[in-house]
């Protein structure tokens, strides 16, 4: 694996890294267009096109990683919605941007630590492996021990990280049509807007530590969620209890049934309990960011991504969920209007007819996801003249509520990549307020 000291941060370095995809892009697209004339079919054409788009753009997003590598990992959450013949020949290469990207040298690893811990280090952090085990959007993971014999892993802040990202707010919007072609269906614009706006807030390692300190408080002694202690924070980096365990990406890729089913109910059941334990949203459920531990239980290990609901979840999620579970069109329609959730024009017939298939996991007492079901969906929304497209276009979506939207879509990519069997009803029914069973 080729080294780089840090992620390139000047303006014009990243910038033209990031504006070479596009260009990319563009060439492809023609030469595509040249096969097509010489007698090609347009479907093997697109094809080769869209899966040469997604090597060359996981590639560059890990190396650049910061706000770059963000989109890389949102979106690699996603793969299950991608065609199987264009997501088999890169999930490997995905599931390498969730765990890893190009390390720092250890010299930098020690000039990193030596800032934050001026009193020195090494009196702290005894046997630093400088091999990191894993390595993120913004900083990267060495096991150590602390002073008392805990084994620990120290995250370390890339150099010039908040500098990338402040970079990559300008730039990520040139990606959007390549994303577009890298995963057709996938709500590129949205998602980028979204991340933009919390970007800067994952360099602040005490901000995580906050967030992460909330939720081990929360799930201290849960026999299903573990989260490692925070022992000590200072920037560039933060130390936390080492949890040994399987990547949920390795469990993706080659787990039992019984364990995918096991990390699928984990999944929702934190994303379901945490802003009523908590009063928090985690808000980056990538694979690269759990384990599956010995004893069963999910560890959650990164806490850069999380927003705040001090009252819990809002009050019109679970009659929401309730209306859409019964095929209710006009309660839907409704409660969704309440909410704000829909401009002028939009039927409860449409509404139902846009959603209806997505609720399905609420209406058995256990749903097994599946990629099949997941790219039909992005099929069926993607059709720009299509009358769920159209109806679509006419939701309007809270700003306060697009983390929470886009948490939602990568978990449940996540489920249909797992092939997870859950139980989503009777978690919903346990954890949201004013959501009721079907009756009997």
């Amino acid at each position: 694996m080729t080294s780089e000291p840090s992620p390139p941060r000047g303006r014009l370095a990243r910038g033209a890294r990031l504006a070479a995809l596009p260009a990319a892009l563009a060439g492809r697209t023609a030469v595509g267009l040249g096969k097509r004339v010489a007698g090609h079919s347009a479907q093997a054409v697109a094809a080769q096109v869209q899966q040469r788009t997604a090597e060359q753009l996981f590639a560059t997003l890990g190396r650049l990683k910061g706000g770059a590598m963000k989109v890389g990992q949102a979106m690699s959450a996603m793969e299950a919605a991608l065609p199987e013949q264009l997501a088999g020949p890169y999930r490997e290469s995905l599931a390498r941007l969730q765990e890893s990207a190009p390390p720092m040298p250890a010299t930098l690893v020690h000039q990193r630590l030596d800032r934050a811990f001026p009193g020195g280090w090494r009196d702290v952090l005894r046997d630093l492996d400088d091999r990191p085990v894993a390595a993120a959007s913004v900083g990267q993971v060495h096991r150590a021990t602390w002073t008392d014999g805990t084994a620990v892993a120290v995250k370390v802040q890339y150099p010039g990280a908040a500098e990338a990202l402040l970079t990559d707010v300008g730039t990520l919007s040139a990606l959007v049509p390549v994303m577009r072609a890298a995963a057709p269906g996938l709500d590129a614009r949205q998602l980028v807007t979204e991340l933009r706006d919390r970007l800067v807030a994952e360099v602040d390692y005490e901000q995580e530590a906050r967030a992460q300190s909330a939720f081990a408080a929360a799930y201290r002694d849960d026999p299903d969620i573990a989260v490692p202690d925070v022992l000590a924070v200072a920037r560039p980096a933060l130390v936390s209890r080492w949890v040994d365990g399987t990547p949920l990406s390795q469990v993706i890729a080659a787990g039992r049934a019984d364990e995918r089913d096991r990390a699928g109910l984990l999944l929702v059941r934190l994303l379901a309990s945490a802003p009523e334990r908590a009063r928090l949203l985690h808000g980056d459920p990538h694979p690269g960011n759990f384990r599956l531990l010995p004893d069963g239980r999910l560890a959650v290990l990164d806490f850069g991504a999380t927003e705040a609901l001090p009252g819990g979840w809002p009050a019109g999620l679970g009659p929401l969920l309730a209306a859409g579970r019964d095929g209710d069109a006009a309660r839907l329609h409704r409660t969704a209007a309440a909410a704000g959730l829909l401009q002028d024009g939009v039927t409860p017939a449409a509404l139902l007819d846009l959603l209806d298939d997505y609720f399905a996991p609420l209406r058995s007492p256990v749903y097994t996801f599946d990629r099949a079901w997941l790219r039909a969906q992005t099929q069926r929304v993607s059709d720009p003249l299509g009358a769920p497209a159209r109806t679509q276009r006419r939701l309007s979506v809270p700003p306060r509520h697009l983390m929470l939207q886009r948490v939602v879509a990568g978990l449940v990519g996540v489920l249909c990549s797992l092939g997870a069997s859950v139980a989503v009803d009777a978690e919903v029914r346990r954890w949201v307020p004013g959501y009721r069973p079907l009756p009997s």
